[in-house]
């Protein structure tokens, strides 16, 4: 396994996270809406991401690295592709249920490999486009719970699905950035990227904010608590995503990550009270099978 499976300890633990924090912003919607609700991942996670890179420099000893033009372009895509990623998943939750849209955005990975081999050059092994292929047809059979929803559920399915295709560029664009670092660590380069984006997605939505909605803004700082954690969460997620992704190709790590529709199901069981249907149950079984491949890959 690549990194000795370290790369699949970190996917897990990210996974788990953004269970959490997709969970605390689909509260915040009704609040706030899709881009504020945005926005508290990024505003509310910078200051934590400043945090992972101080630890990462005192932990390592080794220096914070300049960035390159190229590093910095990378990032600068990665963070837009990522705003508009998490504003349309967003939108689409507030139209069908919370595991649903998850799983309409999981349909990433097929998207990560053919970016990745356009873009990166990263050619998908055999076994690795078996797993994407099992994992997305789980994913399918998640994303509809009976034929009564089939009429109103194309415009939360279109959000997903471009919503996906986004999630997709970001993670080619941050795994670019990533291994583009010239640093000896990779926990100082996952660190120092995180910290960038976010700072990126911060200044970038805010100046939009204060342009077109700023009662949002003070709306956003009148629910600071929630938002607090919503935005670690998220730092957290992203700072095990990157480590990952200094690790291995994005592609593998974006579909080991659809293990997330299982978490996303028993957070929605919990907190939202949907159900499993039984299509959803064999649609996890697939998931699962495909994580077990990759791990065994």
């Amino acid at each position: 396994m690549y990194a000795s499976g370290l790369w699949a300890v970190f996917t897990l633990i990210a996974a788990a996270a953004q269970t959490l924090r997709n969970a605390m912003q689909r509260e915040l919607i009704g609040a706030l809406g899709a881009v504020g609700a945005a926005q508290v991942r990024f505003l509310f996670g910078l200051p934590f991401a400043i945090l992972f890179l101080l630890a990462a420099r005192l932990a390592t000893g080794i220096a914070l690295p300049a960035l390159s033009p190229p590093t910095l372009a990378w990032t600068l895509v990665g963070a837009l592709a990522q705003i508009a990623a998490t504003a349309l998943m967003l939108a689409a939750m507030r139209q069908r249920s919370f595991v649903v849209v998850v799983a309409y955005t999981k349909t990433e990975a097929a998207q990560v490999a053919l970016f990745a081999l356009l873009f990166l050059g990263e050619t998908p092994t055999a076994k690795l486009i078996g797993a994407i292929a099992l994992a997305t047809s789980g994913v399918f059979l998640m994303s509809g719970r009976g034929a009564s929803e089939a009429v109103p559920s194309w415009r939360p399915a279109a959000m997903g699905l471009v919503s996906a295709a986004c999630f997709a560029v970001a993670a080619i664009a941050f795994r670019a950035a990533i291994v583009s670092v010239a640093t000896p660590s990779i926990a100082i380069a996952a660190a120092t990227i995180l910290a960038a984006g976010l700072a990126i997605q911060t200044v970038v939505l805010l100046a939009y904010l204060a342009a077109f909605d700023r009662a949002r803004v003070a709306a956003i700082f009148a629910v600071w608590r929630p938002s607090l954690f919503a935005g670690f969460m998220g730092a957290l997620a992203s700072q095990f995503w990157f480590l990952a992704f200094a690790l291995t190709d994005a592609a593998r790590v974006r579909t080991l990550a659809l293990i997330e529709v299982l978490f996303a199901q028993a957070a929605s069981q919990r907190l939202f009270r949907e159900a499993p249907s039984p299509r959803e149950w064999l649609g996890m079984a697939l998931i699962v099978a495909a994580a077990a491949v990759l791990i065994n890959g």
